[in-house]
């Protein structure tokens, strides 16, 4: 089946599904200029071990080469816009086509394009909290010192280093955000996973679990997945290309 054949496959399955749950990984921002992690030569753990630099024990050790590796990636986060596969989601979304969004990326840029219901299973960058008192701040102005700076950011009420409010290796994920991530995926009858290589544990098993309750399954990464064989449309494709194609046929025609 060509690509058109497959866009025209995918867009069927949207507009008669009546829950559809969108599943959204690194590879859906990096045509915002945000890299993913895995990619040969360009991803963030080609370059670097995750345990060595993203870890919570770094951070809690060693919290200058945790931020030393991160400044880079928050500037690229700050400065990215959403591109048209975040845009088209949203636009998916306003015309009452995808019902929720789980996506493992920590940089609001479905918030930015508009979207809503959105399920940030890693976290997020929008904000920052205390290591000690534990209050939460909006991380803008700390973030614009950090990165033209490389200032630490401190916590305004106590002094204490302030942490990112995203995952890092070792950390637990948000329980009551996983499990409303669950529960989305038992009750889906469609899943649409865009720009994830479904890698990661214990989101990668999400779309199984909408499967075994009888969802089907759309899968757009550039790379092939360990759940292609199971899903109903694979499109090998860049996300920013072929999700508007989706969109452009399920709300126009």
């Amino acid at each position: 089946m060509q690509d058109s054949g497959l866009i025209e496959s995918a867009a069927e399955l949207l507009a008669q599904a009546r829950r559809v749950l969108a599943l959204t990984g690194a590879g859906i921002s990096t045509a915002s200029g945000i890299p993913d992690f895995r990619s040969e030569g360009t991803g963030l753990w080609s370059r670097d071990e995750p345990l060595e630099v993203a870890s919570l024990h770094t951070f809690r050790t060693a919290p200058e080469k945790f931020f030393g590796w991160f400044r880079p990636l928050a500037q690229q986060i700050c400065a990215a816009l959403p591109n048209p596969a975040h845009l088209a989601l949203a636009k998916l979304q306003k015309a009452g086509r995808i019902h929720s969004i789980v996506t493992q990326n920590i940089d609001s840029l479905h918030q930015k394009a508009g979207a809503e219901n959105i399920l940030e299973i890693h976290g997020t960058l929008a904000t920052l909290s205390c290591t000690q008192c534990y209050a939460r701040t909006a991380s803008g102005e700390f973030l614009a010192a950090f990165i033209e700076n490389g200032n630490l950011p401190h916590c305004p009420q106590c002094g204490a280093l302030l942490k990112p409010d995203v995952i890092l290796f070792g950390e637990q994920l948000p329980q009551a955000v996983w499990r409303q991530a669950q529960q989305e995926a038992r009750l889906c009858d469609l899943v649409l996973v865009a720009g994830s290589s479904l890698e990661v544990l214990p989101i990668a098993g999400l779309p199984m679990q909408a499967l075994e309750a009888g969802a089907h399954l759309i899968i757009i990464n550039n790379s092939p997945t360990y759940l292609n064989a199971r899903a109903d449309v694979v499109i090998l494709q860049d996300v920013a290309q072929a999700l508007p194609a989706i969109a452009q046929r399920v709300i126009h025609g």
